[in-house]
């Protein structure tokens, strides 16, 4: 019989003091880090009355920056529109921790799980769409903070040290013991690590929205900010697009709201809003620095089912800053989307003590920032696909976290599919193909709760997923976090 083990973040939220943890937030701005900064430029009119275009994207997100962007490269005279209900990037384009991975299905064994047949040429795509992603900043000469060394996935239990040797026999990928992997990053957590050194790469999230908006700007894209799109009509050899105070008649529409309820109500089942936290270090001292290590520029992940990220950031005055986020994937009841929940103090306060639980040289860093934000969550974790309205309206949502570089693949998936040509990438089974949607409330609520607390009994159980959890990862259906 299975015991229960006590894991080490348990202990941490147990050991550091409340005191602390409270001094440490007290400062903290409830706000994106990387959107509270005087760069961020001016936003654009909002629609008022009737336009036309060649093409017209309904989202300011990565996924429609990188549709208008493609679309402009592609065809430089294509008249192209992008409208956003809010801001630029205000959503999970300007909120995430600015990993860039070249995994286009949540990673290897997820790949292999839902689509074993194409999953190795998925994986060469998704590298492909990597190093593009990078021709791409250096065409443009986009300020973007992309760095390419690598990420770091950590051992924090004994049981998972075969798991990093095991990522380890994977090409480019390199194995670190204790010492090694303390020699990189000073945790007394890290028992083991895998070091890949090619497949991410970090940017600074904001600048990636603002750059690319800059790039679409030269080419012509017109913007139209605070601008909500309430209905889509089809109007034979158009698509009318409806706003609170416009309309847009398009010959082809590229919808790219990710999280927030698709105009193509077929698909509102498909994706549900989990909530995502994270916080970011005021800057570090010198002395602080030297004591962390991490003088190379690496993403870093363990490997609990309730994961942790984290990341160091050279701010605008050149100082070193780590962003620290992850482990509570929180879903409310219903579904909504709302504003309210883009802070939540306990998980702020359960970052903090793992935070100073693993860095204990760190005791007296503050935080500057303190937010969340909400993750396009689909049961199979990685995009889907749509085409409607004869051909004239594509979709594609579902990221699952692993948006910042699937964004720009998926883009170009809309593009191929609207022109209405057989391609390499409309005829992939991950275009081709569904995620389960998710029950009505309140089996969605029960569902995910019953889902988190099986993962949480399989951390304290060396991994060991129970007979519930492999059924749901048979059936399609299994939850990470």
């Amino acid at each position: 019989m299975s015991t229960i083990n006590e894991l080490t973040f348990d202990r941490h939220e147990a050991e550091v003091s409340p005191a602390l943890i409270s001094q440490a937030l007290a400062s903290a701005k409830r706000t994106s880090y990387w959107l509270d900064d005087e760069r961020r430029p001016a936003p654009h009119p909002a629609l008022h009355g009737a336009i036309s275009a060649d093409l017209l994207i309904v989202g300011g997100g990565y996924t429609g920056l990188w549709t208008a962007l493609q679309a402009k490269e592609q065809n430089p005279d294509r008249h192209v529109v992008l409208i956003e209900g809010q801001r630029l990037g205000w959503a999970a384009s300007g909120r995430n921790g600015g990993f860039c991975e070249a995994s286009l299905v949540h990673g290897e064994a997820n790949g292999e799980n839902h689509l074993p047949k194409e999953n190795a040429l998925l994986a060469e795509l998704g590298l492909q769409n990597l190093d593009e992603f990078e021709q791409c900043v250096k065409r443009h000469a986009m300020d973007v903070d992309f760095i390419r060394e690598g990420a770091l996935s950590v051992a924090t239990e004994q049981h998972q040290i075969p798991w990093v040797a095991e990522e380890a026999e994977s090409e480019g990928v390199d194995y670190l013991d204790a010492h090694e992997v303390k020699q990189l990053i000073n945790s007394p957590d890290f028992l083991a690590g895998a070091r890949d050194r090619h497949s991410t790469a970090l940017v600074h999230p904001a600048k990636l929205v603002w750059e690319l908006a800059r790039v679409c700007r030269d080419l012509c894209v017109e913007f139209y900010e605070h601008t909500h799109a309430v209905e889509l009509k089809d109007e034979g050899s158009q698509i009318q697009v409806l706003t609170a105070d416009g309309q847009i008649n398009a010959k082809k529409v590229a919808l790219a709201t990710n999280v927030f309820p698709s105009l193509l109500k077929r698909h509102r089942s498909r994706i549900v809003p989990v909530y995502d936290y994270a916080l970011m270090t005021e800057p570090l001292t010198v002395e602080q620095r030297e004591a962390i290590g991490w003088d190379e520029m690496v993403g870093l992940a363990d490997l609990n089912n309730r994961f942790h990220y984290a990341r160091p950031t050279i701010d605008a005055g050149g100082n070193f800053r780590i962003l620290y986020g992850g482990y509570d994937a929180v879903y409310h009841f219903g579904g909504k989307v709302r504003s309210s929940y883009d802070t939540n103090q306990q998980t702020f306060e359960k970052l903090a003590a793992h935070f100073f639980g693993s860095f204990p040289q760190l005791a007296d860093v503050k935080f500057s920032h303190a937010w969340g934000g909400a993750i396009d969550t689909c049961s199979r974790f990685f995009s889907f696909f749509d085409l409607s309205h004869g051909g004239k309206v594509a979709y594609c949502a579902g990221f699952t976290g692993l948006g910042v570089g699937a964004t720009r693949f998926g883009a170009k998936v809309m593009l191929d599919l609207l022109s209405g040509q057989k391609t390499e990438l409309t005829e992939l089974e991950l275009v081709r193909t569904k995620p389960i949607p998710f029950p009505p409330e309140p089996a969605a609520w029960v569902g995910v709760k019953l889902m988190t607390d099986h993962l949480i009994k399989a951390d304290h159980n060396s991994g060991e997923r129970s007979a519930f959890l492999k059924l749901m990862d048979k059936i399609g259906m299994g939850f990470d976090s």
